[in-house]
């Protein structure tokens, strides 16, 4: 502990209670404190979060957190409230009137955290009340997210720069759990850094054991490590079927075994995700759609069934094994075919332009969106039934649509609880005009217009709970009447559900019109190509320590084999057989001076062996060969 670190520590006891920070969270905190700009490099579950809820816990003020993951942001939400700590999101999944009362509690409540998605950051109902707001820090996750060099850039992070002109001599925090020395670079240019400033957190998990597994029969390699390692794991798969699969395997094994992914019901999604962290069930066999705010500490094995895109998706899947900090287990399956199929699911996922373009505007008939119509609309988007409605691989979809965000022309936020949302299909008049018989609907009807602006024109987010406060209904026969209204074709009625949402940033253009720059798509291709290849060559490495080289990627600084990933295990196993047969080859030329081809006639041991271990012993001067190559003991 440092001169005035004692408030820090005393709001880090109090709220989580903890005595220490974990390394290099506390000077996070106190550059940030001090006023500085800074960039923290922090792998995923390394408790950003604490650097910059602590200092703004220490001081007057409220903290903006702009992040892309709703997820995310509900669950750190949720944890604050918790611990009766006021804070607040800022999300499509809102209605205009919950989002404006949020943002009024920032402007005069005691909130001390307010996340925001940086889709939200241009408008016009956050422009007005940020100045006005007592804001003392700004933090930044994914930053990455900001640099055109990174795989993942999205054109709204760049509206955090102008955010930042709002706010004058209010610190920024960017968060990042993997940027190069060209992405670090660029992230302090774009928010503006008055000075570069990077501080680094280890990337070591010296209680994780990497391990590479060469097989064609990865059932029986899983089967063996799901029967060797007690515990609960994570087996992570490519394909929906896949998990289906695998789970089924499992459970056949007698294995308590779940299977999870985006084609689930939410509802039964997260009752499955329930059960696997109560220890109901065993392993949760998933697609990458698991793990965002997994808070389960003693998970003692993730198995990757297929090489992951790259190996900061490898890292933060694998870390979700041993938080704990007791030994755990990482292994990744690999099997002969494997290039092959990753060249061809890169071709898949990176389609050529004229591809892009027939996927736009697919997606805008899917949406029934005009040309020249769609600027600033947004509308529910469940891209699995997109894709089985338009014979198209859900991975070429998703890599168009990256495309189209990057150019500035669409945003696809993940999914999300989203609210009611309506459109009356008659005009005001036509809908004056129209004698609804029930008393209760007129009055119903009446009601919504007084609630909502804007329904004559696009769907907007509704609140039944609202509706129903103001109606006098119970919410119940709120969506009663809703239904009744939509079957009457007055109105079109989405219910509440979980689904991505997808905005339009601009117009939609006719399809020759759209312009996809070559630079954007020549880069994210070569970054991706790049991504595979440092995957690939992770799963060929056959020498240096995993460990050693997940750590050199993410920019650690000397870092040191781990001693307990599979090749770091290995060397230990080779050094202790060299030793024993060192001993041995001394111990007969103790008896009897022999040549090299006589100690390999009398030794188990292979040829090669023998020969470099008398080599060293002859480097070390611990035995001499004469003109006849007969081996001595020197005394």
């Amino acid at each position: 502990m440092q001169p005035g670190d004692e408030k820090i520590y005393e709001v880090l006891k109090r709220y989580w209670g903890f005595d220490e920070f974990r390394p290099v969270q506390a000077e996070i905190i106190r550059s940030v404190l001090a006023g500085r700009d800074t960039l923290a490099l922090m792998p995923t579950g390394g408790g950003k979060s604490l650097t910059y809820q602590v200092p703004t816990l220490v001081r007057e003020g409220l903290c903006i957190v702009v992040t892309p993951l709703i997820a995310l942001m509900k669950d750190q939400v949720d944890r604050l409230r918790a611990r009766r700590i006021a804070a607040v999101a800022i999300h499509s999944g809102l209605s205009p009137r919950q989002i404006d009362i949020a943002l009024d509690n920032c402007v005069y409540g005691d909130v001390k955290f307010l996340y925001v998605a940086p889709e939200r950051l241009a408008s016009e109902a956050f422009r007005l009340r940020v100045v006005r707001m007592n804001v003392q820090l700004l933090a930044v996750d994914e930053a990455h997210c900001i640099s055109q060099w990174g795989y993942d850039f999205r054109p709204s992070y760049l509206r955090i720069g102008e955010l930042r002109e709002k706010l004058p001599g209010v610190p920024v925090l960017a968060l990042t759990a993997s940027a190069t020395q060209l992405v670090a670079n660029d992230i302090m240019q774009r928010l503006r850094f008055d000075e570069p400033r990077i501080l680094r957190s280890s990337f070591a998990r010296p209680n994780l054991s990497y391990s590479v597994r060469r097989t064609d029969d990865k059932n029986a390699q899983l089967l063996r490590l799901v029967h060797n390692v007690p515990g609960s794991g994570i087996v992570y798969m490519r394909t929906r079927e896949g998990t289906e699969q695998i789970a089924s395997l499992l459970r056949d094994e007698g294995i308590a075994a779940l299977s999870y992914h985006g084609g689930l019901p939410h509802a039964e999604r997260t009752l499955r995700q329930e059960e696997w962290i109560a220890g109901k069930s065993r392993i949760m066999v998933a697609t990458n759609a698991f793990g965002m705010g997994i808070d389960k500490p003693d998970v003692r094995f993730v198995v990757h069934y297929a090489m992951c895109d790259s190996l900061e998706s490898y890292y933060q899947e694998a870390g979700r094994a041993g938080r704990d900090g007791a030994r755990a287990y990482a292994l990744l399956l690999v099997s002969s075919d494997d290039g092959d199929r990753i060249a061809k699911r890169f071709e898949q996922e990176f389609p050529p332009l004229e591809k892009v373009r027939e996927i736009y505007e697919q997606v805008c008939s899917y949406l029934q969106v005009g040309i020249g119509d769609g600027a600033g609309a947004s509308f529910l988007f469940n891209i699995h039934d997109f894709c089985a409605r338009q014979h198209l691989w859900s991975g070429t979809v998703a890599s168009a649509l990256k495309l189209l965000q990057q150019n500035g022309y669409l945003t696809l936020t993940d999914a999300q609880e989203n609210p009611a949302r309506i459109l009356f299909c008659v005009g005001r008049d036509d809908l004056y005009r129209l004698r609804v018989r029930r008393e209760d609907l007129d009055h119903f009807i009446r009601t919504l217009l007084r609630l909502y602006n804007g329904v004559f024109t696009e769907f907007r987010p509704i609140d039944e709970g609202e509706i129903a406060v103001w109606s006098g209904y119970t919410v119940e026969h709120v969506k009663e009447l809703l239904k009744r209204l939509w079957q009457l074709r007055v109105i079109r009625y989405i219910p509440s559900n979980r689904s991505p949402i997808l905005y339009f940033d601009e117009q939609r253009l006719p399809g020759a019109d759209l312009y996809i720059s070559p630079e954007t798509y020549r880069r994210r291709r070569d970054l991706m190509r790049e991504r595979f290849a440092r995957m690939a060559a992770y799963a060929d490495n056959t020498s240096q320590c995993r460990s050693l080289v997940l750590e050199t990627y993410f920019g650690g600084d000397a870092p040191r084999p781990c001693g307990v990933c599979d090749l770091c295990l290995e060397k230990r196993r080779a050094a202790k057989q060299n030793d024993a047969l060192q001993e041995e080859l001394l111990r007969r030329l103790a008896e009897e001076p022999a040549d090299v081809r006589t100690l390999a006639d009398r030794t188990a041991a292979p040829p090669e062996r023998i020969t470099g271990i008398v080599r060293r012993l002859l480097d070390e001067g611990k035995i001499a060969a004469d003109k006849t190559g007969i081996l001595r003991i020197i005394p």
